[in-house]
């Protein structure tokens, strides 16, 4: 391309695909072969259609419309060549198999037990205060069927203040050790660089930063440095101010956008997408609305191209849905429904509290999908 072709081209417009329509099984497999439907990611759900959300750069108002898959292509054309490449690029990352994560297959849900050392957190605060009440708690997490333990030193509940990276580190490298000795695979939630260089250099396998590797200007280099896999999760504003009042123009578009360009900067910073798992943030600076928007459109996700993690565990959400003055330890039911919505859109992570119960639903609703019993998965 000239350097005319460049000033002359079209911008690229934002776009978002969130796959609709979707099948399972023999009807997917029919449909595929028709050429009405794609895998996601590589299987075994299909989609037979999308909702298309597209902008013209530097423009703020979404465009939206449904597509089938079968049309897609032509419909695209019609938009113009840029959005057409658009859409040819975003459907590649949705149709391809998806690597393995931290050397976990993607083949299955896989669960992330929380494990937050910290005496304020919004769920489990105080109750891993000494290491080694959070290491055997832990080392449960384990036998019940946790694939990953996300451990955490600070809380960013909303309202919450920063705890200095001294008492961070306090809280969270005997414990980050000890389960990474027993050969967990252990992730550290954290946005401090130094947290991270320090946990991943005692046996932590994975970075979980709120901020994604926005919250500390060393955080970027510093990760790509140690060739760590990086879930990256979106929030508006920061724990301390987050819900005052959260705004998009539209949540599911908004926040897949803004996680498009943290992907970007991580590949250009030398981490690629199998290195790269994304988190809409559930109530990190949303309403109930704009949660309820993210989990009824969770596959558009898939179109990073990256692993996709859910942290809806016990929130506040869930209550207001409800419709009671739930504590968050009597939220098991409602996070449950969560995390099954999601896994049926193929999320591949499941960041919880109870751990023993997901890792059952999760059994039960593969075989229930399967149609045969499947048993210890």
């Amino acid at each position: 391309m000239t350097h005319a072709d460049i000033a002359t081209a079209e911008p690229m417009p934002d776009l978002v695909l969130a796959p609709t329509g979707l099948l399972r099984g023999p009807a997917a497999d029919v449909a595929i072969r028709a050429g009405r439907a794609r895998p996601l990611t590589g299987g075994p759900l299909a989609f037979s259609a999308v909702i298309a959300w597209w902008r013209a750069a530097r423009a703020t108002a979404w465009v939206e419309t449904t597509v089938d898959v079968g049309g897609l292509t032509a419909w695209a054309l019609a938009q113009g060549e840029a959005l057409a490449t658009a859409v040819a690029e975003t459907l590649d990352r949705l149709t391809a198999p998806r690597a393995p994560f931290a050397g976990l297959p993607l083949d299955r849900p896989r669960v992330m037990g929380i494990l937050n050392c910290t005496p304020d957190s919004f769920s489990d605060g105080g109750d891993h205060l000494s290491v080694e009440t959070a290491v055997a708690s832990g080392v449960r997490m384990l036998e019940a069927g946790a694939d990953i333990l996300d451990v955490g030193g600070e809380s960013t509940r909303p309202g919450a203040d920063p705890v200095p990276p001294a008492e961070e580190l306090r809280r969270v490298l005997p414990v980050v050790q000890a389960l990474a000795d027993r050969g967990a695979i252990v992730s550290v939630d954290t946005r401090r660089a130094a947290v991270m260089d320090a946990a991943l250099s005692h046996g932590a396998a994975i970075v979980n930063d709120v901020t994604a590797l926005t919250g500390d200007p060393d955080s970027l280099a510093m990760v790509a440095r140690h060739r760590a896999p990086v879930i990256l999760m979106h929030i508006q504003g920061e724990p301390r101010t987050m819900q005052a009042h959260p705004t998009y123009e539209r949540a599911i578009a908004d926040v897949t956008a803004w996680l498009a360009a943290r992907v970007r900067v991580c590949r250009a910073a030398g981490i690629p997408e199998e290195r790269l798992c994304v988190d809409p943030g559930i109530g990190f600076g949303k309403t109930v609305d704009h949660n309820m928007d993210l989990l009824g459109h969770m596959g558009a996700l898939h179109g990073l191209g990256c692993a996709v993690l859910l942290g809806a565990s016990r929130k506040s959400f869930i209550a207001r849905l409800a419709g009671a003055d739930l504590p968050p330890k009597a939220r098991g039911p409602g996070s449950l429904a969560a995390a099954l919505g999601a896994v049926a859109q193929g999320v591949q992570i499941l960041r919880v509290h109870d751990v023993e119960d997901t890792a059952q639903a999760l059994r039960v609703a593969r075989s229930v999908a399967a149609g045969v019993a499947i048993v210890g998965a």
